[in-house]
């Protein structure tokens, strides 16, 4: 399975998360929604991607192109601009910032979380020490959202970080 992975620095926006890399998997052929459910991940909602930037500083987000295409900010100000399209998973790590800066007519996305706990949206932070004590308190799942058991996260994330740190 191909993917790559973005890093993007701390911007005013958008903490982002001090290890864990974003994965982008591309060419999944499955509905991103059937592939999240199964691979027990939760809170599956179908919509778009809101058009400032926002992050979720409690949980893990998972986010797959079910039509279209369009063209994403992901880590705030300081971030990278990415085109995604049909077939593609973009895994964010908890923090990480998101923005669509423009989409075609049709574009549709497929979002979903690994746990049923209530999500927090933000889209800016006073303290980035406070924020961070919220982020890396954030468990690391148990599941890739697209792979199940095995794939990408497992060697992207759970190989290099697990942090339950206290500041």
């Amino acid at each position: 399975m191909r993917h790559t992975i973005l890093h993007a620095p701390v911007s005013p926006s958008a903490p982002n998360h001090m290890v864990l890399p974003v994965i982008i998997y591309h060419d999944i052929k499955e509905d991103p929604s059937e592939l999240f459910k199964r691979n027990g991940w939760h809170q599956i909602w179908v919509n778009g991607v809101f058009d400032y930037h926002h992050f979720h500083p409690n949980c893990h987000e998972v986010l797959g192109v079910k039509a279209g295409q369009a063209e994403l900010l992901i880590g705030g100000e300081n971030g990278r601009t990415v085109t995604v399209h049909k077939g593609d998973v973009l895994l964010l790590p908890a923090g990480y910032g998101h923005k669509r800066l423009a989409m075609s007519e049709d574009f549709r996305i497929v979002g979903a979380y690994p746990t049923e706990d209530a999500v927090e949206t933000a889209t800016s932070y006073d303290d980035l020490t406070a924020v961070n004590r919220t982020i890396n308190r954030v468990k690391l799942p148990g599941s890739d959202p697209v792979t199940g058991s095995n794939g990408p996260m497992f060697k992207e994330w759970h190989n290099i970080y697990y942090c339950n740190a206290e500041y």
